[in-house]
C-alpha cells in the first residue's frame, strides 16, 4: 500500500511537482538560431517554418535585443547571401552577410548575449556543399579547412563570442582553434557540431538558408545507426580544443546526447531542428496535438537526456513562458 501511494503525494499540485522536478528548463540553456538575409528590404517568411523569416539586418536587431531581455544563452546566425559560387567566398568577405550581421549583433547587444555564427560553406556555395569540391565533384576535406580558418579569423574579427563549425570535415575543430589562437583571438569559443547526423528532417532548413545542394551529404555526415562514431567524434573534437560539443539532430538522437554526456567534460548542447520544429507546427496547425505542451515536452526530454544547452526556433517563445 505505501509504496503504490507514497510517490503520489509529491505530484498531486503543479507547485509539488515543480519543487521534486528532476530536469529544469530555463532561458539561459536556449539558443536562438536566426537567418538574416542579405539585401532584404523587409522579413522573408519561412513557408515550411510556420512564424519564422528570414531577417532583414533592422529586424535581426529587434530579434538580437529582445534575446537579450529574455536572458537566451544566446543567437546562432546563418547568413542567406544574394551570390555564391564554388568556393563560397561570401563566407570569408568582411562585409559578407554573416560577417556583417555580427558585427550588426555585436553592436547591438555588446556582452548582454552570447553572439554565435554558423561556420560552413553550406549557405555560400553554389553547388550547397559543406566545403569545396574536387574535380570529380567529392568535397575536398584538406582545401575546405583552409577556408575554415579564414572564417573563422573574419568571424572573430567581427566580434563574435563563439564559433560553430558545422561543416563535418575531419580536423575542423584544430583548423579553428589554431587559426583563432594565431590571430590573438584567444577569448572566442569554438561550438562543435561533433554527431551531426545525415538526417532526413534537415528539409526546413534548406529553405531558411536558401540552399542549394543537390544530393545529399552523406560522405562526410554521419550515419543515423552509428552512436559510438558520434562519441568518438565528440571526444576528438574536446581534443582538438573545442570548447562545447553538439548531437543534431536532438530527438531522433537523444541515445547519442546521453551518451556523449557521459563521455565528455565540456558543455554539451543539441540542436531542436527544423523539421522537428515543423512537425509539432504542423500537427499543431490541424488540431492534432496541443502545441504548447508539446513544445515543452520536446526541450525537456532533449534537456533530459543530457543537453546543457538547446538551439531550438522556439526559444524566445519559451523563455517569455518561463519568465
Amino acid at each position: 500500500m505505501f509504496p503504490t501511494t507514497r510517490p503520489r503525494r509529491l505530484r498531486r499540485t503543479p507547485a509539488i511537482r515543480r519543487l521534486v522536478a528532476e530536469t529544469s528548463l530555463a532561458a539561459r540553456q536556449l539558443v536562438l538560431p536566426v537567418f538574416v538575409r542579405e539585401g532584404a528590404a523587409e522579413p522573408t517568411p519561412i513557408t515550411s517554418m510556420p512564424g519564422l523569416v528570414q531577417h532583414t539586418r533592422d529586424s535581426l536587431r529587434k530579434t538580437v535585443a529582445e534575446a537579450a531581455e529574455l536572458g537566451l544563452g544566446g543567437v546562432m546566425l546563418f547568413g542567406v547571401p544574394l551570390t555564391k559560387d564554388p568556393r563560397g567566398t561570401g563566407a570569408v568577405d568582411p562585409d559578407g552577410i554573416l560577417n556583417v550581421a555580427i558585427r550588426d549583433c555585436v553592436a547591438e547587444v555588446g556582452d548582454a548575449l552570447p553572439v554565435m555564427a554558423d561556420l560552413c560553406l553550406d549557405e555560400f556555395t553554389d553547388h550547397g556543399h559543406c566545403g569545396v569540391l574536387t574535380t570529380g565533384g567529392a568535397v575536398d576535406n584538406d582545401a575546405t579547412l583552409e577556408i575554415y580558418a579564414e572564417m573563422a579569423r573574419v568571424q572573430a574579427a567581427s566580434g563574435v563570442d563563439l564559433v560553430g563549425p558545422s561543416g563535418m570535415m575531419d580536423g575542423q575543430v584544430g583548423v579553428v582553434r589554431a587559426a583563432l589562437d594565431a590571430a590573438g583571438h584567444t577569448d572566442v569559443a569554438v561550438l562543435a557540431y561533433s554527431a551531426k547526423y545525415a538526417s532526413a528532417f534537415y528539409g526546413p532548413f534548406r529553405e531558411a538558408v536558401s540552399s542549394s545542394l543537390q544530393g545529399d551529404r552523406r560522405s562526410y555526415q554521419q550515419d543515423g545507426g552509428n552512436v559510438v562514431e558520434g562519441v568518438r567524434e565528440a571526444l576528438l573534437d574536446v581534443e582538438e580544443g573545442a570548447d562545447i560539443v553538439m548531437v543534431k539532430p536532438a530527438l531522433a538522437y537523444l541515445d547519442v546526447v546521453r551518451a556523449v554526456r557521459e563521455a565528455v567534460d565540456v558543455p554539451v548542447a543539441a540542436y531542436n531542428i527544423s523539421g522537428e520544429y515543423a512537425m509539432i507546427e504542423a500537427a499543431a496547425a490541424h488540431g492534432w496535438i496541443d502545441r504548447d505542451a508539446a513544445i515543452l515536452e520536446t526541450l525537456t526530454s532533449i534537456r533530459r537526456a543530457g543537453a546543457d544547452i538547446v538551439l531550438t526556433y522556439w526559444a524566445a517563445e519559451v523563455a517569455a513562458r518561463l519568465v
